[in-house]
């Protein structure tokens, strides 16, 4: 509050300064005319006493400035005037240098907090370009006379441009506008108007030096692309306009658009089409989960009214339905519906021997090099493994390798508290395993809030699942035949003895045995691009897994349209990737689905936030399918119905969250969730009682009461 006061006083204090400004009218000493006419006494002055000049011109400049008020031109016509070219330009420089920078601090400290907490979301793209770009763009506006200096002043204080760099790029870029204004001062008697000085050459010539950084960034690009490309021999023609590597989401999806827009691409997989989400990922553990499904509800028969109600798993014959789904998706994905779609199939290993040649390994053996104008990496991701102490002496299941079980482990561990670790925990314990889960971190699910991970763990707990957070795992061992896991717990160590483990810790990115390290592709824990997805070979692309940030198949298709129009028709026109509205989902029952902002995150970034929750109890179709748990909580701007986040925890809340997804796409806001008609009794009118509830909680009191008021009138 204390802080809140001094930005009060400052405000009023600035806005007590300009009104006496402009109620005494003291921007008449500001004019041309008056300088002209007081040229003579002026001039006595600065040769009488030209130090105390110089200092009172100096702060008189900086305050102008600083409060951006209205004549700065002028003064410095009179500055130039006064102490001619050399020194005048010397003062001006630093003078409204330090003006500019006090009005851009004033702008930061008044408004900054509040501007990037309002309209963040909306702002990320231009924070990212200052942030990297920002003197470049400084430099131009500073150039190039098209907005005032003051509006500039104020607009980057509420960007997150360094303090440093707005100062020094400040005092270069505006020295080309000040050489003129300050040489037309030294000549004050022939000039009538400010419109006579910047003349159209001199305009012209600005305008120039504003365009040159932009040219400038250009070459710089390219000089850098001719950098990257030294010692490749580029082809004077193109077998393909693409080559994608990896069949997987992305690369399906980028393969898919560069078809149907009539180009020539190849399409490269190693193993089985359709990647991880296909054969080891979404697609099968949604159907184990499903099996497992069955099996909690022949548990609740009584909750239904069913006396009794027994059911036997034969865990082999899940497994096996589990490989009949996929062989029933895979169509969706092989190469024979590619290969109809126009898509050049080739099954084997490729390598990338230059930025415009790959080798492709066939799975027969052949061997075929192939020239392209593009490539796109779509490699994928792999389970990660972490170097724990004795891993090696047993064999260690992961989210690739658990599909082939086929006898149902009895003692199962779970080592990692995340969505895939969470998924399987509670599939595998609805099948029968006595699951013990193992997390390090203080409780399931860390991304999401609190209560939605004391949600879960009380439903697995309540199903039979020893949920065991804030354990570390040190090491494996082997004692007299018994496997088991000993993490450390608050200090102690404790022994976890298990049957099966399964390391549910993570992903890795597939960067090696592809070319990437021989060729120079730039990589970290995934490879790296830029927003459009471009590597440090501005032909070559990554999308997916390999590139992140997010490790989901929806957003994997999301980056494969940017990649792939990118590829094709950059750089005639290309398109930045849009991460601002990322939904994703946890199938555990119940279901957690989360689309932008939840509480953690807003309170982490410090951006305001009010919330609004509807508990799925009361909800009707939840209590007839007694389902009835969970919340949908909306976070939204204080006071306004724009959306930030929404967060549901129960029955079908992936399909629930698609709503929400729509609206905060298109900036649909919770007045017109509420004028929306949803079926009764659906699970999806959750979406329009949490917005009733946050209209209740803004009725217009005032007005309410003169309502009130006036039927009072009218019933008398």
């Amino acid at each position: 509050m204390k802080r809140l006061d001094k930005r009060w006083w400052l405000l009023l204090a600035l806005a007590a300064l300009l009104v006496v400004f402009f109620a005494l009218d003291l921007g008449r000493y500001l004019s041309l005319a008056t300088i002209k006419n007081s040229q003579a006494d002026l001039q006595a002055w600065r040769a009488a006493q030209p130090v105390l000049a110089a200092v009172v011109v100096f702060g008189a400049y900086v305050a102008v400035t600083a409060l951006s008020l209205p004549g700065a031109a002028v003064m410095t016509l009179g500055v130039g005037a006064l102490f001619g070219l050399g020194w005048g330009l010397l003062i001006v420089s630093f003078a409204s240098t330090i003006g500019a920078m006090l009005a851009f601090l004033a702008s930061r400290w008044l408004l900054g907090d509040w501007v990037q907490s309002r309209f963040g979301d909306r702002l990320a793209t231009l924070n990212a370009g200052i942030a990297k770009d920002g003197a470049l763009y400084l430099f131009t506006l500073r150039l190039v006379p098209v907005l005032p200096f003051f509006v500039i002043n104020l607009a980057m204080g509420v960007t997150p441009l360094r303090t440093w760099t707005f100062y020094w790029v400040s005092q270069v870029g505006m020295l080309a506008g000040t050489v003129v204004y300050v040489n037309a001062g030294t000549q004050l008697g022939q000039i009538d108007s400010l419109q006579g000085i910047v003349t159209p050459g001199v305009l012209g010539s600005l305008v120039l030096l504003g365009v040159f950084p932009l040219v400038a960034r250009k070459l710089i690009t390219l000089a850098r692309a001719r950098k990257v490309y030294a010692g490749f021999e580029r082809p004077r023609s193109f077998d393909r306009n693409l080559i994608v590597i990896g069949g997987g989401s992305a690369g399906l999806v980028t393969a898919y658009i560069a078809a149907a827009v009539k180009a020539k691409v190849t399409l490269v997989e190693q193993h089985a089409m359709g990647g991880d989400c296909l054969n080891t990922g979404c697609v099968p553990s949604k159907a184990l989960i499903r099996s497992a499904r069955l099996m909690s509800h022949v548990r609740r028969a009584k909750e239904f009214g069913i006396r009794s109600a027994s059911a036997e798993v034969d865990f082999g014959e899940v497994m096996e339905r589990v490989q009949r789904v996929i062989k029933t998706v895979a169509p969706h994905d092989s190469v024979q519906r590619y290969n109809a779609l126009g898509v050049d199939m080739a099954q084997g290993r490729a390598r990338i021997v230059s930025p415009w040649q790959v080798e492709i390994t066939h799975h027969d053996g052949r061997v075929q090099m192939m020239t392209t104008r593009a490539i796109v990496i779509a490699a994928g991701a792999r389970p990660f493994v972490p170097p724990i102490p004795g891993l090696d002496q047993v064999e260690v299941l992961t989210s690739d390798s658990l599909w082939k079980l086929r006898q149902r482990p009895e003692r199962l561990v779970v080592l990692g508290g995340g969505p895939i670790g969470c998924e399987l925990a509670q599939a595998l314990a609805r099948l029968g395993s006595r699951v013990t889960q193992v997390e390090m971190a203080p409780r399931l699910l860390i991304r999401e809030d609190p209560e939605v991970s004391e949600l879960v763990i009380r439903r697995f707990r309540d199903e039979g699942i020893t949920v065991l957070v804030d354990h570390q795992a040190m090491r494996v061992e082997v004692v007299d035949g018994v496997k088991q896991l000993v993490a450390s717990h608050q200090g102690a160590q404790v022994s976890i003895p298990f049957d099966a483990l399964l390391v549910a810790v993570g992903r890795v990115a597939n960067l090696e045995g592809y070319g990437l390290q021989d060729l120079g592709v730039t990589t970290g824990r995934t490879v790296e691009v830029n927003g459009l997805l471009q590597t440090n070979f501005p032909n070559i692309y990554a999308a997916g897994d390999v590139a992140g940030p997010y490790q989901f198949t929806h957003t994997a298709a999301h980056q494969a349209w940017y990649a792939a129009v990118n590829a094709l028709f950059g750089p005639f026109k290309t398109f930045r990737a849009d991460y601002r509205v990322i939904p994703w989902a946890t199938f555990v029952d119940p279901e957690v689905a989360r689309v932008g902002l939840n509480e953690l995150e807003a309170s982490e970034k410090k951006i305001p936030f009010e919330v609004t929750v509807y508990g799925l109890d009361d909800l009707d179709r939840a209590i007839t399918d007694s389902e009835a748990h969970g919340f949908v909580k909306v976070l939204t701007v204080p006071g306004k119905d724009r959306i930030l986040g929404v967060t549901i925890v129960g029955e079908h809340a992936g399909e629930l969250l698609a709503e929400w997804v729509l609206a905060m796409k298109h900036g649909i806001g919770l007045n017109k969730i509420l004028g929306t008609i949803h079926v009764y009794p659906t699970l999806a009118e959750a979406n329009k009682h949490v917005a009733g509830h946050w209209k209740r909680a803004h009725a217009p009191a005032a007005l309410l009461a003169w309502v009130e008021r006036f039927h009072s009138w009218r019933r008398a």
